[in-house]
């Protein structure tokens, strides 16, 4: 039976295209004392053979796992999500390890995402994210199997949910005490946000239709960075509304 604090965080697979990957994720999964699998748009059969076969006796983890079609409707619920990356990219964010970043998801509803098998999460889906994690890898050959690279964040999360969190060890809790501890703005209510938030800038000129796209990617980041509170996200709701009422006025 799954821990409290693991039972609460989903393992999000992006468009898996492996089966084996599929079932040996479920595997480990149960070994580690998590039960929340939810697949984006699979490229496979997450109930083939294949994957049974390599589930072995988490066939209720595989059974039960949920399949959506897109990334925002995996993480419906969640206040804190971690995205998984091998590549160093030109954006300006900042990756952590394991150890560091993972305790944070053990205090509210989260979010664990891993990209597909031949290409990682892209930069727009990384974009859903607060944080970001990284494992160190040698340099001359990064890239993890999908399946290992899960392996290893479930097992530190699990010696993560061993440790009590009032006392972590050293090495997390400098990354862990710079992060929020206040009630995080629930996943769909940030959408929510930055849907009016895209509006709002189009219809004042800030915007502009052909490059909106890649503006509120950035603005996501900054906003993601900032991971803001329900009462905060409350504010600029407020301040959006107030802005679009002024401009209707005139």
């Amino acid at each position: 039976m799954s821990e409290p604090p693991l039972a609460s965080i989903k393992i999000v697979l992006v468009e898996p295209a492996g089966p084996l990957n599929v079932g040996g994720i479920a595997r480990v999964m149960k070994n580690m004392g998590l039960g929340q699998l939810v697949l984006v748009n699979p490229h496979c059969d997450p109930l083939g053979p294949e994957a049974q076969q390599m589930a072995v006796h988490a066939f209720d983890v595989l059974s039960q796992a949920r399949t959506v079609q897109t990334l925002p409707e995996a993480l419906e619920g969640c206040q804190r999500v971690v995205a998984t990356t091998a590549r160093q990219r030109r954006l300006q964010v900042v990756t952590q390890p394991p150890k560091q970043i993972l305790p944070w998801l053990l205090t509210d509803s989260a979010a664990l995402i891993f990209g597909p098998e031949d290409r990682g999460l892209s930069n727009e889906e990384l974009y859903y994210a607060q944080a970001f994690l990284q494992i160190p890898t040698s340099p001359d050959y990064a890239a993890l199997n999908l399946a290992q690279a899960v392996t290893i964040c479930c097992y530190e999360l699990r010696q993560c949910s061993l440790v009590p969190l009032d006392n972590p060890p050293t090495e997390t809790k400098i990354a862990v005490s710079n992060l929020p501890q206040a009630e995080l703005a629930p996943f769909q209510q940030m959408e929510a946000f930055y849907q009016a938030l895209e509006l709002t800038l189009l219809e004042i000129g800030y915007l502009y239709p052909h490059t909106a796209s890649a503006r509120m990617q950035k603005l996501r980041q900054l906003f993601n960075r900032s991971q803001l509170s329900t009462q905060e996200l409350a504010m600029l709701r407020g301040m959006i509304r107030q802005v679009h009422w002024k401009i209707q006025a005139n």
